[in-house]
């Protein structure tokens, strides 16, 4: 057999892998188990059926693409340093578990990527005529490999920036609200549910967390701390402390919602602020790359034009 029928069969198999991994992060992220949706419906309906039947009605990719991308996160875990496996189930944390992403599968699409896209290279340097040499081959596919390790960590660290910003921006309003329902005589745990159920956001998803942690047993604050850890914002942080302090020196809550909450708008501004200086700077990159040079064609090419006639007018007349 060819080699470049072994490459093409390798790169399709990495292909279907990759694939897999794919199905895994976008299947739903309402952290149920389809095969009790499935009995769940089933048993709805009245119909008598056997768990083979329940388990062939489910999808495709949920029978072979699921389990085939969590044996190879398994697989991959085996050789990933323990410490690194806890350093990106905290990322997965600060970034809200999207779609219920765990370490395994995280790790598993990072060396999946990788492989895809050094076997990609391999694939068109074999089917091209380039005369490039095998170290500068070489090069070029480990460095692709070492760019492909690195993306599902760089999109995970950019989710993990948009929801902090969010976290950020909402915080002013929901200390308001908080405060507001303390004062008309909730407690804490009252003020949060209401936030809670008042909002659609990763605030109040994190309030809706706390909530029942506190009534599975946790105390308040370990439940506090522990959504301060998961989000991994300064600001959080410091809230979270004044509550507990306020909590265990009897301090009037309201009165310490309400300083926090005016400390959080103030460092809001600050936030936009900071983001309005750094906008010149930012657009630098455009201007330079894109709007300069076409300045330069629309005002130079004329003169060039004019100077390259004129040119030529001398070299057929003479002058």
């Amino acid at each position: 057999m060819p080699i470049t029928t072994l490459l093409i069969i390798l790169v399709v198999l990495i292909i279907i892998g990759a694939v897999s991994m794919v199905f895994v992060g976008m299947r739903d992220a309402s952290g149920e188990d389809p095969l009790q949706e499935r009995l769940a419906e089933f048993a709805a309906s009245g119909e008598t059926v056997n768990l083979e039947q329940i388990e062939l009605s489910q999808p495709f990719s949920d029978r072979v693409g699921v389990p085939l991308a969590r044996k190879f996160g398994e697989f991959a875990t085996r050789f990933t340093p323990q410490n690194a496996i806890q350093i990106a189930a905290h990322k997965i944390e600060l970034a809200g578990s999207p779609s219920m992403l765990d370490p395994s599968t995280f790790w598993a699409s990072r060396f999946m990527v990788s492989i895809l896209m050094g076997g990609f290279l391999v694939l068109i340097f074999s089917i091209s005529k380039m005369s490039i040499g095998l170290l500068q081959r070489l090069l070029v596919v480990g460095m692709f490999m070492l760019l492909g390790f690195y993306i599902p960590e760089m999109l995970l660290s950019s989710r993990i920036g948009r929801r902090q910003k969010e976290i950020r921006k909402a915080m002013p309003d929901a200390l308001d609200l908080l405060t507001i329902c303390v004062e008309a005589g909730l407690g804490f745990d009252g003020a949060m549910a209401k936030v809670y159920e008042k909002w659609d956001n990763e605030l109040s998803l994190a309030f809706g967390r706390v909530i029942r942690e506190i009534q599975l047993g946790k105390l308040r604050r370990d439940a506090l701390r522990d959504m301060a850890n998961r989000l991994g914002i300064p600001e959080m942080t410091s809230f979270v402390a004044a509550v507990i302090q306020s909590e265990q020196l009897g301090v009037s809550m309201a009165k310490v919602l309400r300083i926090q909450a005016d400390q959080m708008r103030m460092k809001r501004r600050q936030h936009a602020e900071e983001e309005a200086h750094k906008a010149p700077i930012k657009m630098l990159i455009p201007m330079a790359l894109l709007i300069f040079p076409s300045i330069c064609i629309v005002l130079m090419a004329p003169a060039i034009l004019m100077m390259m006639r004129s040119a030529l007018r001398s070299v057929l007349f003479g002058g």
